[in-house]
């Protein structure tokens, strides 16, 4: 029976304080769903790969066999094997994908591509379990599903012609799924797959297993060899560990982990503060009402319970509202995040569901109950006095120095305001450090987004070389089984001689040619080099092609070679030093003259010039054409009369290609920083609501002596306008310090250096914006307050508590 006047007490405290429960409950919500999507992140950004292929029940071997269906189905249950898919019939395929680029960037085309062909009754199953990204799993024949990375012109609806069969069969794209040990690159209805074989090609079929023991490779091989012996001798084709798929998937996406874990970080701090910061003022702002209550006779028990129960209940709410607030904002997240990573679905875990709203409602109920244990404890006078004013002597000193010298000339509502933090502050505290929090989140925002769109410049060389025309037969140009062919098949092609001879004086005949350089590219096998070596050699003067040096310089002389950060590391070299390269007889000797800025997929590449590299191969030739353009010559009107002037089979296009992760990063990025400010701007909210609150009464002897409504919102607004304004020029020194500590990591992870430019992103006027960031924030947030303030009359004000 003693708890029934702590719930009434508490029931009538949420009644009459319903911007205050409000308040909370907005807190608690945003604050949660912050945390949610930002643990989310972190765990996510924490092997990805690893994250995805358990949820999608990944293959660890991926095996094409040539054996009975009921040879195989043995296999399933060999010691060791956990689960098993298949089999399913497989063969390779070569299509064609007619398409048309957009209007005015070249000639329509044909995409010739080789494919991985599996037959599959359904996307799901124990072992790959497949993800429709988009689109619905074949029905009927004549209907493929392709992996989520296609060539142009596919999509949903996009009809494949497949070559080298009778028939010439005809494939319907109606989805495109996901796998994410990319176990084929499409799938079809098992029946299918037979028509699809060329003459004379092997009937295999494919088989997905899962092992107890494939944590290293060599636990992989033992599993291979059981599958092998339990087979027919031979039978075992080929084999796929998803440890290499892991390795590949892992380097493209190790450089984008830094800064989501930077953003989770941020969003994790803030929330917990600012849930902390405004269950504390509740309470503290409730102290005058615990005082009320212990003077008709509540014991220090009820009281504590009273307080608990009106900040449980809302936060309660608030975390529920939150965590499901937090997976609805996850979706559109994780989904760009999981395209980034490349791998087939992330999602916010059940563990952070669970986890998040408990230790946030364990965070507003401790500071709940530390607080009003702290109260109750008091004596029903002391606590009446203590929650009419702040401490004594808090804020005076501000107050006389403001009324005096150069302070006097400004308004009297600003220096009110103005010294009004200088009353409680903690609570001054802690309002500008979830302000800081938050303009360090804009200026890492801001330098990360400015310096990945240079970065991503430096990389396209469209600013420098808005042109590049490509030669279809030259050595080198085409590879991996894919080929575009401007204007899809047609008469024997020129010799590379000749198409050169044609390029060349087409260029200088076209007006707007402002210089041309040939390029050669292709890949070799190196001794003493873990992978191939990317060669990229130039006919002439190429200094001007856009390259972005680390350190060092341009090439100059026959022996000279500007290289990647993966050279000098794979090679245990620096710039100024020389060393020999060696290819089956070939070899030659380069003197390292700088080093520029190309990750290039983590491969060692040579940039030089092509008679340099023509010594270590020989096949080495002229594939494209690096054009520059006078000033205010338009890239695609001359791409469109270059292509006029040759023909086919020839193909120039305007340098403006695009990539979709690079804005899935910068719209990644974007989303993360507004969140972030968000949560700070309910802070400061919630921080002037409790100061507006606390001193209503200030505010009708205010009112009654003549301050105007414009002044008490000017007072509001100053009372955290000085916070923002301070919080914001520290956020200055700390954003760029973020920013300057992350790229480099995300560099590196891609094995790459910066140069300085890509650092040196903060320009003077951009940082006195970024500095007006904290105080844009505080006013935001104090707005709503503010007006309340300056709605509210006069005799209500004095008759409040």
């Amino acid at each position: 029976m003693r708890a029934i006047p702590a719930v009434r007490a508490a029931r009538s405290g949420l009644s009459g304080r319903r911007v205050q429960t409000g308040v909370i409950g907005l807190v608690l919500l945003i604050s949660t769903a912050a945390s949610t999507l930002a643990l989310g992140l972190l765990v996510d950004s924490n092997a990805p790969f690893d994250h995805a292929f358990a949820a999608q029940h990944g293959s660890q071997v991926t095996a094409t066999v040539q054996a009975s269906a009921a040879q195989l189905a043995a296999t399933a249950h060999l010691p060791g094997v956990t689960a098993a898919a298949g089999p399913f019939p497989e063969t390779t395929i070569n299509a064609t994908v007619p398409f048309a680029p957009p209007a005015g960037q070249g000639p329509p085309g044909v995409f010739q591509q080789q494919l991985t062909v599996a037959g599959r009754a359904s996307p799901g199953g124990p072992v790959d379990d497949l993800t429709l990204t988009s689109g619905h799993w074949p029905t009927q024949p004549g209907q493929v599903v392709l992996t989520d990375v296609h060539g142009p012109g596919e999509s949903i609806g996009t009809q494949l012609t497949v070559t080298g069969v009778p028939g010439s069969p005809h494939l319907t794209v109606v989805g495109i799924a996901n796998s994410i040990t990319q176990t084929a690159q499409a799938w079809v209805l098992p029946s299918e797959v037979a028509a699809l074989r060329a003459p004379g090609a092997p009937d295999v079929s494919q088989m997905l297993y899962r092992f107890a023991r494939a944590a290293t490779s060599s636990q992989i091989n033992g599993d291979l060899a059981a599958v092998r012996a339990a087979l027919p001798r031979g039978s075992l084709l080929a084999a796929e560990s998803y440890l290499t798929v892991k390795l590949q998937d892992t380097s493209s996406i190790a450089p984008w982990v830094p800064f989501i874990v930077a953003f989770g970080v941020l969003g994790l701090a803030m929330s917990a503060l600012i849930v902390a910061n405004v269950v504390s003022g509740a309470v503290v702002a409730g102290t005058r009402r615990i005082g009320v209550l212990k003077s008709i006779g509540f014991s220090p028990g009820q009281v504590v319970a009273s307080y608990v129960i009106q900040v449980a209940v809302p936060a309660l709410a608030g975390c529920v509202l939150g965590v499901i607030g937090g997976n609805l904002l996850a979706v559109p997240l994780l989904g760009q995040t999981a395209q980034v990573y490349g791998v087939g679905a992330l999602a916010v875990p059940v563990w952070v569901d669970v986890a998040v709203p408990l230790v946030m409602l364990g965070l507003a109920g401790a500071a709940a109950v530390l607080l009003a244990l702290r109260a109750g404890r008091m004596s029903a006078v002391q606590a009446i006095a203590t929650g009419r004013a702040p401490r004594p002597k808090h804020g005076y000193a501000a107050h006389r120095v403001l009324g005096r010298g150069p302070w006097a000339r400004l308004p009297r509502s600003v220096t009110i305001g103005l010294a009004g933090p200088f009353a409680r502050p903690t609570r001054t505290a802690i309002t500008l450090a979830a302000i800081l929090f938050g303009g360090v989140a804009v200026t890492f925002g801001a330098g990360l987004g400015a310096s990945l769109n240079l970065v991503y410049n430096d990389l396209s060389h469209s600013a420098a070389e808005p042109v590049q025309v490509y030669i279809p037969g030259a050595p080198g140009q085409n590879g991996g089984g894919r080929q575009v062919i401007a204007g899809g098949p047609g008469p024997d092609v020129p010799s590379v001689a000749a198409q050169e001879q044609t390029v060349t004086a087409a260029l200088r005949a076209q007006p707007g040619t402002l210089r041309y350089v040939a390029e050669s590219d292709d890949q070799i096998t190196a001794l003493g080099l873990p992978d191939r070596v990317s060669l990229i050699g130039f006919g002439g003067d190429a200094s001007w092609t856009g390259y972005a040096l680390i350190s060092g310089h341009w090439y100059a002389g026959g022996d000279q070679a500007d290289v990647n950060t993966a050279f000098l590391t794979d090679t245990n070299t620096k710039v100024g030093d020389s060393y020999t390269l060696t290819s089956g007889r070939s070899h030659v000797t380069i003197h390292i003259a700088g080093e520029v800025l190309d990750p290039s997929g983590g491969r060692a590449e040579i940039i030089a010039s092509q008679s340099t590299l023509a010594v270590i191969d020989p096949g080495l030739a002229p594939g494209q054409y690096d054009v520059a353009l006078t000033p205010g010559t338009n890239a695609q009107a001359y791409a469109d009369a270059l292509n006029a002037k040759l023909g086919q089979p020839y193909q120039a296009s305007a340098n403006g290609s695009s990539s979709s992760q690079f804005f899935v990063i910068i719209g990644l990025v974007a989303t993360l920083t507004l969140l972030l400010v968000a949560v700070a701007g309910l802070g400061v909210l919630n921080t002037v609501v409790l100061q507006t609150r606390e001193r209503v009464h200030d505010l009708g002897v205010f009112k009654a002596v003549g301050m105007t409504p414009r002044q008490t919102i000017a007072m509001v607004v100053c009372s955290v306008a000085g916070v923002g304004l301070a919080a914001g020029l520290i956020a200055i020194p700390a954003g760029i310090a973020v920013h300057n500590y992350v790229l480099p990591i995300m560099a590196h992870a891609a094995q790459t250096d910066l140069p300085a430019s890509v650092l040196n992103v903060y320009q003077p006027l951009e940082l006195v914006l970024l500095a007006l960031s904290g105080l844009v924030i505080a006013v935001a947030g104090a707005l709503g307050p503010a007006g309340w303030a300056a709605r509210t009359r006069t005799a209500f004000a004095l008759r409040a508590e």
